[in-house]
């Protein structure tokens, strides 16, 4: 009987994994589109690389960055001078691993899918100007050691862990982490050529293909049922089945909230509103969906949906260019569903929000120090931005010699 429970919840947190991996498609339509069509192939080929360079580098050190459980004030451990990184433990594949939860192998898989989220999230926010060899770099950097580190202080038994601070699936820990280095970048990088006008007003630059942003918010919403399904690390009924309805709810509540809001701020209905405030709702609940009931995941969702049209127009009003609403979805989101565990459903308390606040300060603290120190080498050394003529013809040609849409009537005969 344990041996078929082992298999169904490795097997349960296999599909999990590949629905989180599914995500990185939907993130992937999202970002194209809402850019514009000249620079398509750019960011697809930034979508790709994430998840190429993510899983390797998660290999070869980030999963035992992010699983030390002492990595803070230790000194280097063994497992840095083993190939790769990755060495099955003599009970990783039996019933004395994680609980009979999942393998060795199940674990690293599911972990590293997280993993490349973070830099996905900055690809969306620097999208159309920044040069891609720059943002290779920053993604290695950032993926490689940024990420496990920050992760090592909650999920890896850390001092974050020690002190009570919760975060269910990360929205500190994955959403905030990728969003404070999106907020850093986009400062750093400045907005696109037309997004502000000299006369102070903000110029519309319109996505070429809402559809496509329409199925990667919906292709995202189904990989959350695995990204906060899968966060129970098991197949328990009842966890996961309260944890979807939860993420639900909020996705939901979020996306009625955000075109509500929207309508009467600006008297339309507005579609990539309602589209990220999906969004904010799923990274909203990501931190609670466990300890949450069906009542505070809507109200935290509804919450997270007002935040993202009220979240747009601070970043616009702080002349910083996000095309993709990222740091209001991500980063603002992410604080907030961070602080709701304090405020709401099992664990709400004047001390959690203390410890949940905390938390939120010091990974966004360390995430602005590393991704600045990062980012302004490079904008020092290599350059981050490129030509205005690259800009202005589109990154697809210049960087790539291709284009998405290719007229093929000009090759028939």
């Amino acid at each position: 009987m344990e041996e078929t429970i082992f298999t169904v919840n490795n097997v349960w947190m296999m599909i999990c994994t590949a629905l989180v991996f599914l995500m990185h498609l939907g993130f992937s339509l999202l970002e194209i589109g809402l850019t514009r069509q000249k620079n398509t192939i750019n960011i697809l080929f930034k979508n790709v690389f994430i998840i190429s360079i993510g899983l390797v580098l998660y290999a070869l050190v980030g999963f035992n960055l992010m699983y030390p459980g002492s990595f803070i004030g230790g000194v280097i451990p063994d497992y840095f001078f083993n190939l790769f990184g990755l060495n099955q433990p003599e009970n990783g594949l039996t019933l004395a691993y994680a609980d009979g939860h999942y393998t060795y192998w199940t674990d690293f898989l599911f972990q590293g899918m997280f993993a490349a989220t973070a830099a996905t999230i900055v690809s969306g926010a620097v999208a159309e100007r920044v040069k891609l060899g720059a943002f290779m770099i920053f993604t290695i950097i950032y993926v490689g050691v940024v990420y496990p580190i920050a992760g090592s202080w909650k999920w890896g038994a850390g001092w974050l862990d020690e002190l009570g601070f919760y975060d269910f699936a990360g929205s500190t820990l994955v959403h905030s982490v990728g969003g404070w280095a999106a907020l850093v970048a986009v400062y750093l990088l400045g907005a696109r050529i037309g997004k502000f006008k000299k006369d102070g007003s903000i110029g519309v630059i319109p996505g070429h293909n809402v559809p496509f942003a329409t199925a990667g918010v919906l292709i995202l919403w189904l990989g959350w049922f695995g990204f906060n399904g899968g966060s129970v690390l098991s197949a328990d009924p009842g966890a996961t089945s309260k944890v979807l309805v939860t993420t639900c709810m909020a996705a939901a509540a979020g996306g009625l909230s955000a075109f509500l809001v929207s309508l009467f701020k600006y008297k339309q209905y507005d579609l990539s509103m309602f589209l990220n405030g999906i969004l904010g709702g799923l990274v909203g609940i990501t931190a609670g969906a466990d300890v949450m009931s069906v009542t505070d995941s809507i109200v935290i969702g509804f919450i997270a949906g007002a935040l993202i049209v009220l979240g747009v127009a601070l970043v616009d009003k702080m002349r910083l260019d996000d095309p993709v609403g990222a740091i209001a979805v991500h980063l603002i989101n992410g604080i907030w569903g961070t602080l709701a565990v304090g405020i709401f459903g099992d664990l709400a308390g004047w001390s959690q929000f203390g410890v949940q606040l905390l938390g939120v300060v010091a990974i966004g603290a360390f995430c602005v120090l590393t991704s600045f120190g990062i980012i302004y080498t490079l904008k020092k050394t290599v350059g981050i931005r490129v030509s205005v003529e690259e800009e202005q013809e589109g990154l697809d040609i210049h960087e790539h010699g291709m284009d998405a849409y290719p007229d093929f009537r000009l090759n028939q005969h």
